[in-house]
């Protein structure tokens, strides 16, 4: 017919077919769909579907579009043929048999989804049961401690009282000064409502902040109960009374803990299990302060200098003095006191040394006050006299700059340093000095790795111990008495390690410029490979710069390319404090935002609540959480 032929009763019985097509399988969802399925039909080509939900139709439909004319069936041959004159009742039987089917299989989906749906809730349900649980028990070993501390508190009191009695008739009551109290009852009242609403405003300040943090502080608290207690892979060593960044935590001595002995009778029988004890001192602690406050600012006389960028901060043993260093050429100490108590237009530092090359860190020996150690971007480790303002040696065994040099504060005389040429030295200072002027190096390890170091770190309690952050994004602590191996390696960040501290002998913090700090337990290494951290720290954004970390006492300071400090502690991942840098205009004096700055320092002050931050303009501000 298309080519000018007339029309026979083959191309209307093909014609049917197509009808008949049509009728059977008319959802097309578009134009092109149509085309393409009526195209594969004269190929005799029909849609899966149809084929397995009407095949006698199909069987049918296919006959009568037979490729060859003279194969279709004539009217009368359709007209006797069995589909036509099928009874009328098997048709409506197989129909129903289709669609009952096509419900049975939808019950089976729903089923399928139901059943599906109820072992999940059955778990939650299981996990909630659980969780409520070990609440349970949580609360009543807490009020059993309560009722213990209560009645040894009243018991104390009564002791007090007593001994008040006994004494002479002169009044212990304080009275504040330009305050009038006319009688002892008056003054009992005020210094109750003065307690009162110091305690108040502690409470709602501290209840405030635990409900903004709701949810993080209940995904810590389920995690600190979950974890379960797994066997220790390294030998850990007795816990020294510093912290790693010297500078840190207060320990109680042998002395202080004879002393307390008594107290810790009393209160002996009203001792919690180990994770509550941890998760209270890290709440208590979270919630201790409510603020950052700027102490002092160090204002310096070459602000306008465009390199101020400050690399590196570090506090003597005794927190009397701290140290700045930084692309200027110059490590400049300052006293605290000084800077802390002094209103100047000008803060001059007490000393100052000038160094050949731009400096990337320093670092305060912890036994030997007079030294400091540096490194630089040509690759040299240098150790510096304060007393004298000079340098007291030079190490170049490097071939690139160093990032960052450590002082073992178990054996002060081992300093460590890391550079860009992959490689981790180790110098003995006193072989430096016999040796110095004798042979070309003074190094008495090295470690070599296939990526930048761009920190190092020794712990607190141990010279034989080393652990450094590497570019190639891991971490590697090593037995300096098997330098062949890493003890363990520690994975997990996305980029570059850029720090590394360690908050006690088996615990480190590590930042990274993928926006996270990470907490590693050591203990947990049982293989050579620890990849599971205890926490993540987020909060700052750190993507590009180094923006320094210190750790204290449990408290971890870092920068944030925001221009903050932020400061977390080591039980929760969020921040517990935060702080903005606000620039110092040099004409105006007033105090602007400006986005492009970064934090680039922090470092905290021995066994205190006071860290000194600077950032990318050279600004150093003293800050107090409060």
């Amino acid at each position: 017919e298309g080519s000018g032929a007339p029309s026979s009763c083959a191309s209307d019985i093909y014609q049917l077919g197509v009808l008949l097509f049509e009728q059977l399988f008319c959802t097309f969802s578009s134009a092109e769909e149509k085309s393409t399925t009526m195209s594969s039909l004269r190929h005799r080509v029909l849609p899966p579907q149809l084929l397995l939900k009407w095949p006698k139709e199909a069987s049918f439909c296919l006959w009568l579009l037979h490729p060859e004319p003279t194969s279709r069936p004539k009217l009368g041959e359709l007209l006797q043929s069995e589909f036509l004159n099928e009874p009328r009742d098997n048709l409506e039987e197989r129909e129903a048999a289709i669609e009952l089917r096509e419900r049975v299989e939808e019950q089976e989906l729903l089923l399928e989804f139901l059943l599906m749906m109820q072992q999940r809730k059955q778990e939650a349900a299981e996990n909630l049961h659980e969780t409520v649980s070990f609440l349970s028990s949580d609360i009543e070993e807490v009020t059993k401690l309560q009722t213990v501390l209560e009645k040894n508190g009243a018991s104390s009191s009564e002791n007090i009282v007593d001994n008040d009695d006994s004494c002479s008739s002169g009044s212990r009551k304080r009275i504040r000064p330009g305050l009038r109290i006319h009688n002892s009852e008056d003054q009992d009242e005020y210094q109750k409502l003065d307690i009162s609403a110091e305690n108040q405003g502690k409470i709602l300040s501290g209840s405030s902040r635990l409900m903004k943090n709701f949810k993080k502080l209940e995904s810590a608290y389920l995690l600190t109960r979950q974890r379960a207690v797994k066997p220790t892979g390294i030998p850990l060593t007795r816990h020294s009374s510093r912290s790693s960044d010297g500078r840190g935590s207060i320990v109680l001595t042998e002395r202080s803990s004879v002393s307390n002995l008594s107290l810790k009778e009393r209160y002996g029988e009203g001792r919690q299990s180990g994770w509550v004890n941890s998760f209270l001192e890290g709440l208590c602690k979270y919630l201790s302060f409510s603020k950052l406050k700027v102490k002092a600012d160090l204002k310096q006389g070459d602000l306008l200098n465009s390199s101020n960028l400050v690399c590196s901060l570090s506090f003597d043993r005794d927190g009397e003095f701290f140290a700045t260093a930084g692309v200027n050429k110059r490590i400049k100490v300052f006293e605290y006191d000084t800077i802390l108590n002094e209103d100047r237009d000008i803060h001059y530092p007490v000393v100052e040394m000038s160094s050949r090359s731009k400096l990337s860190s320093i670092c305060w020996n912890g036994y030997i006050k007079s030294q400091i150690a540096s490194s630089n971007f040509e690759g040299v480790v240098q150790v510096w006299d304060v007393s004298r303002s000079q340098v007291f040696m030079e190490m170049r065994e490097h071939e690139r700059r160093v990032w960052s040099v450590d002082f073992s504060l178990a054996d002060p005389t081992m300093l460590a340093s890391g550079s860009d040429d992959g490689s981790v030295k180790l110098w003995n200072i006193n072989q430096a000095i016999l040796f110095l002027h004798l042979v070309d190096g003074v190094s008495v390890g090295t470690i070599k790795t296939k990526a930048n170091v761009c920190c190092v770190q020794f712990p607190s309690d141990s010279g034989n111990s080393l652990a450094f952050g590497s570019a190639d994004h891991k971490i590697y602590y090593y037995d300096l008495r098997n330098s062949k191996m890493p003890l363990c390696t520690l994975i997990g960040h996305n980029k570059t390690v850029s720090y590394i501290k360690f908050i006690d002998s088996k615990n480190l913090v590590s930042a990274s410029t993928d926006n996270t700090l990470k907490l590693w337990d050591l203990s947990m290494c049982t293989s050579q490979v620890l990849d599971s951290p205890v926490h993540s720290f987020t909060g700052h954004m750190n993507v590009k710069n180094f923006v320094g970390l210190s750790v204290s006492d449990g408290y971890i300071a870092t920068g944030s390319e925001t221009n903050e400090v932020f400061i977390y502690h080591k039980a929760f991942p969020m921040p517990a404090l935060s702080y903005k840098f606000n620039n110092t205009d040099p004409i105006s004096g007033d105090e602007v935002d400006d986005n492009a700055q970064f934090i680039s320092s922090v470092c905290w002050r021995s066994q205190s609540s006071t860290l000194v931050a600077a950032n990318s303009m050279g600004n150093i501000k003293l800050l107090e959480m409060v």
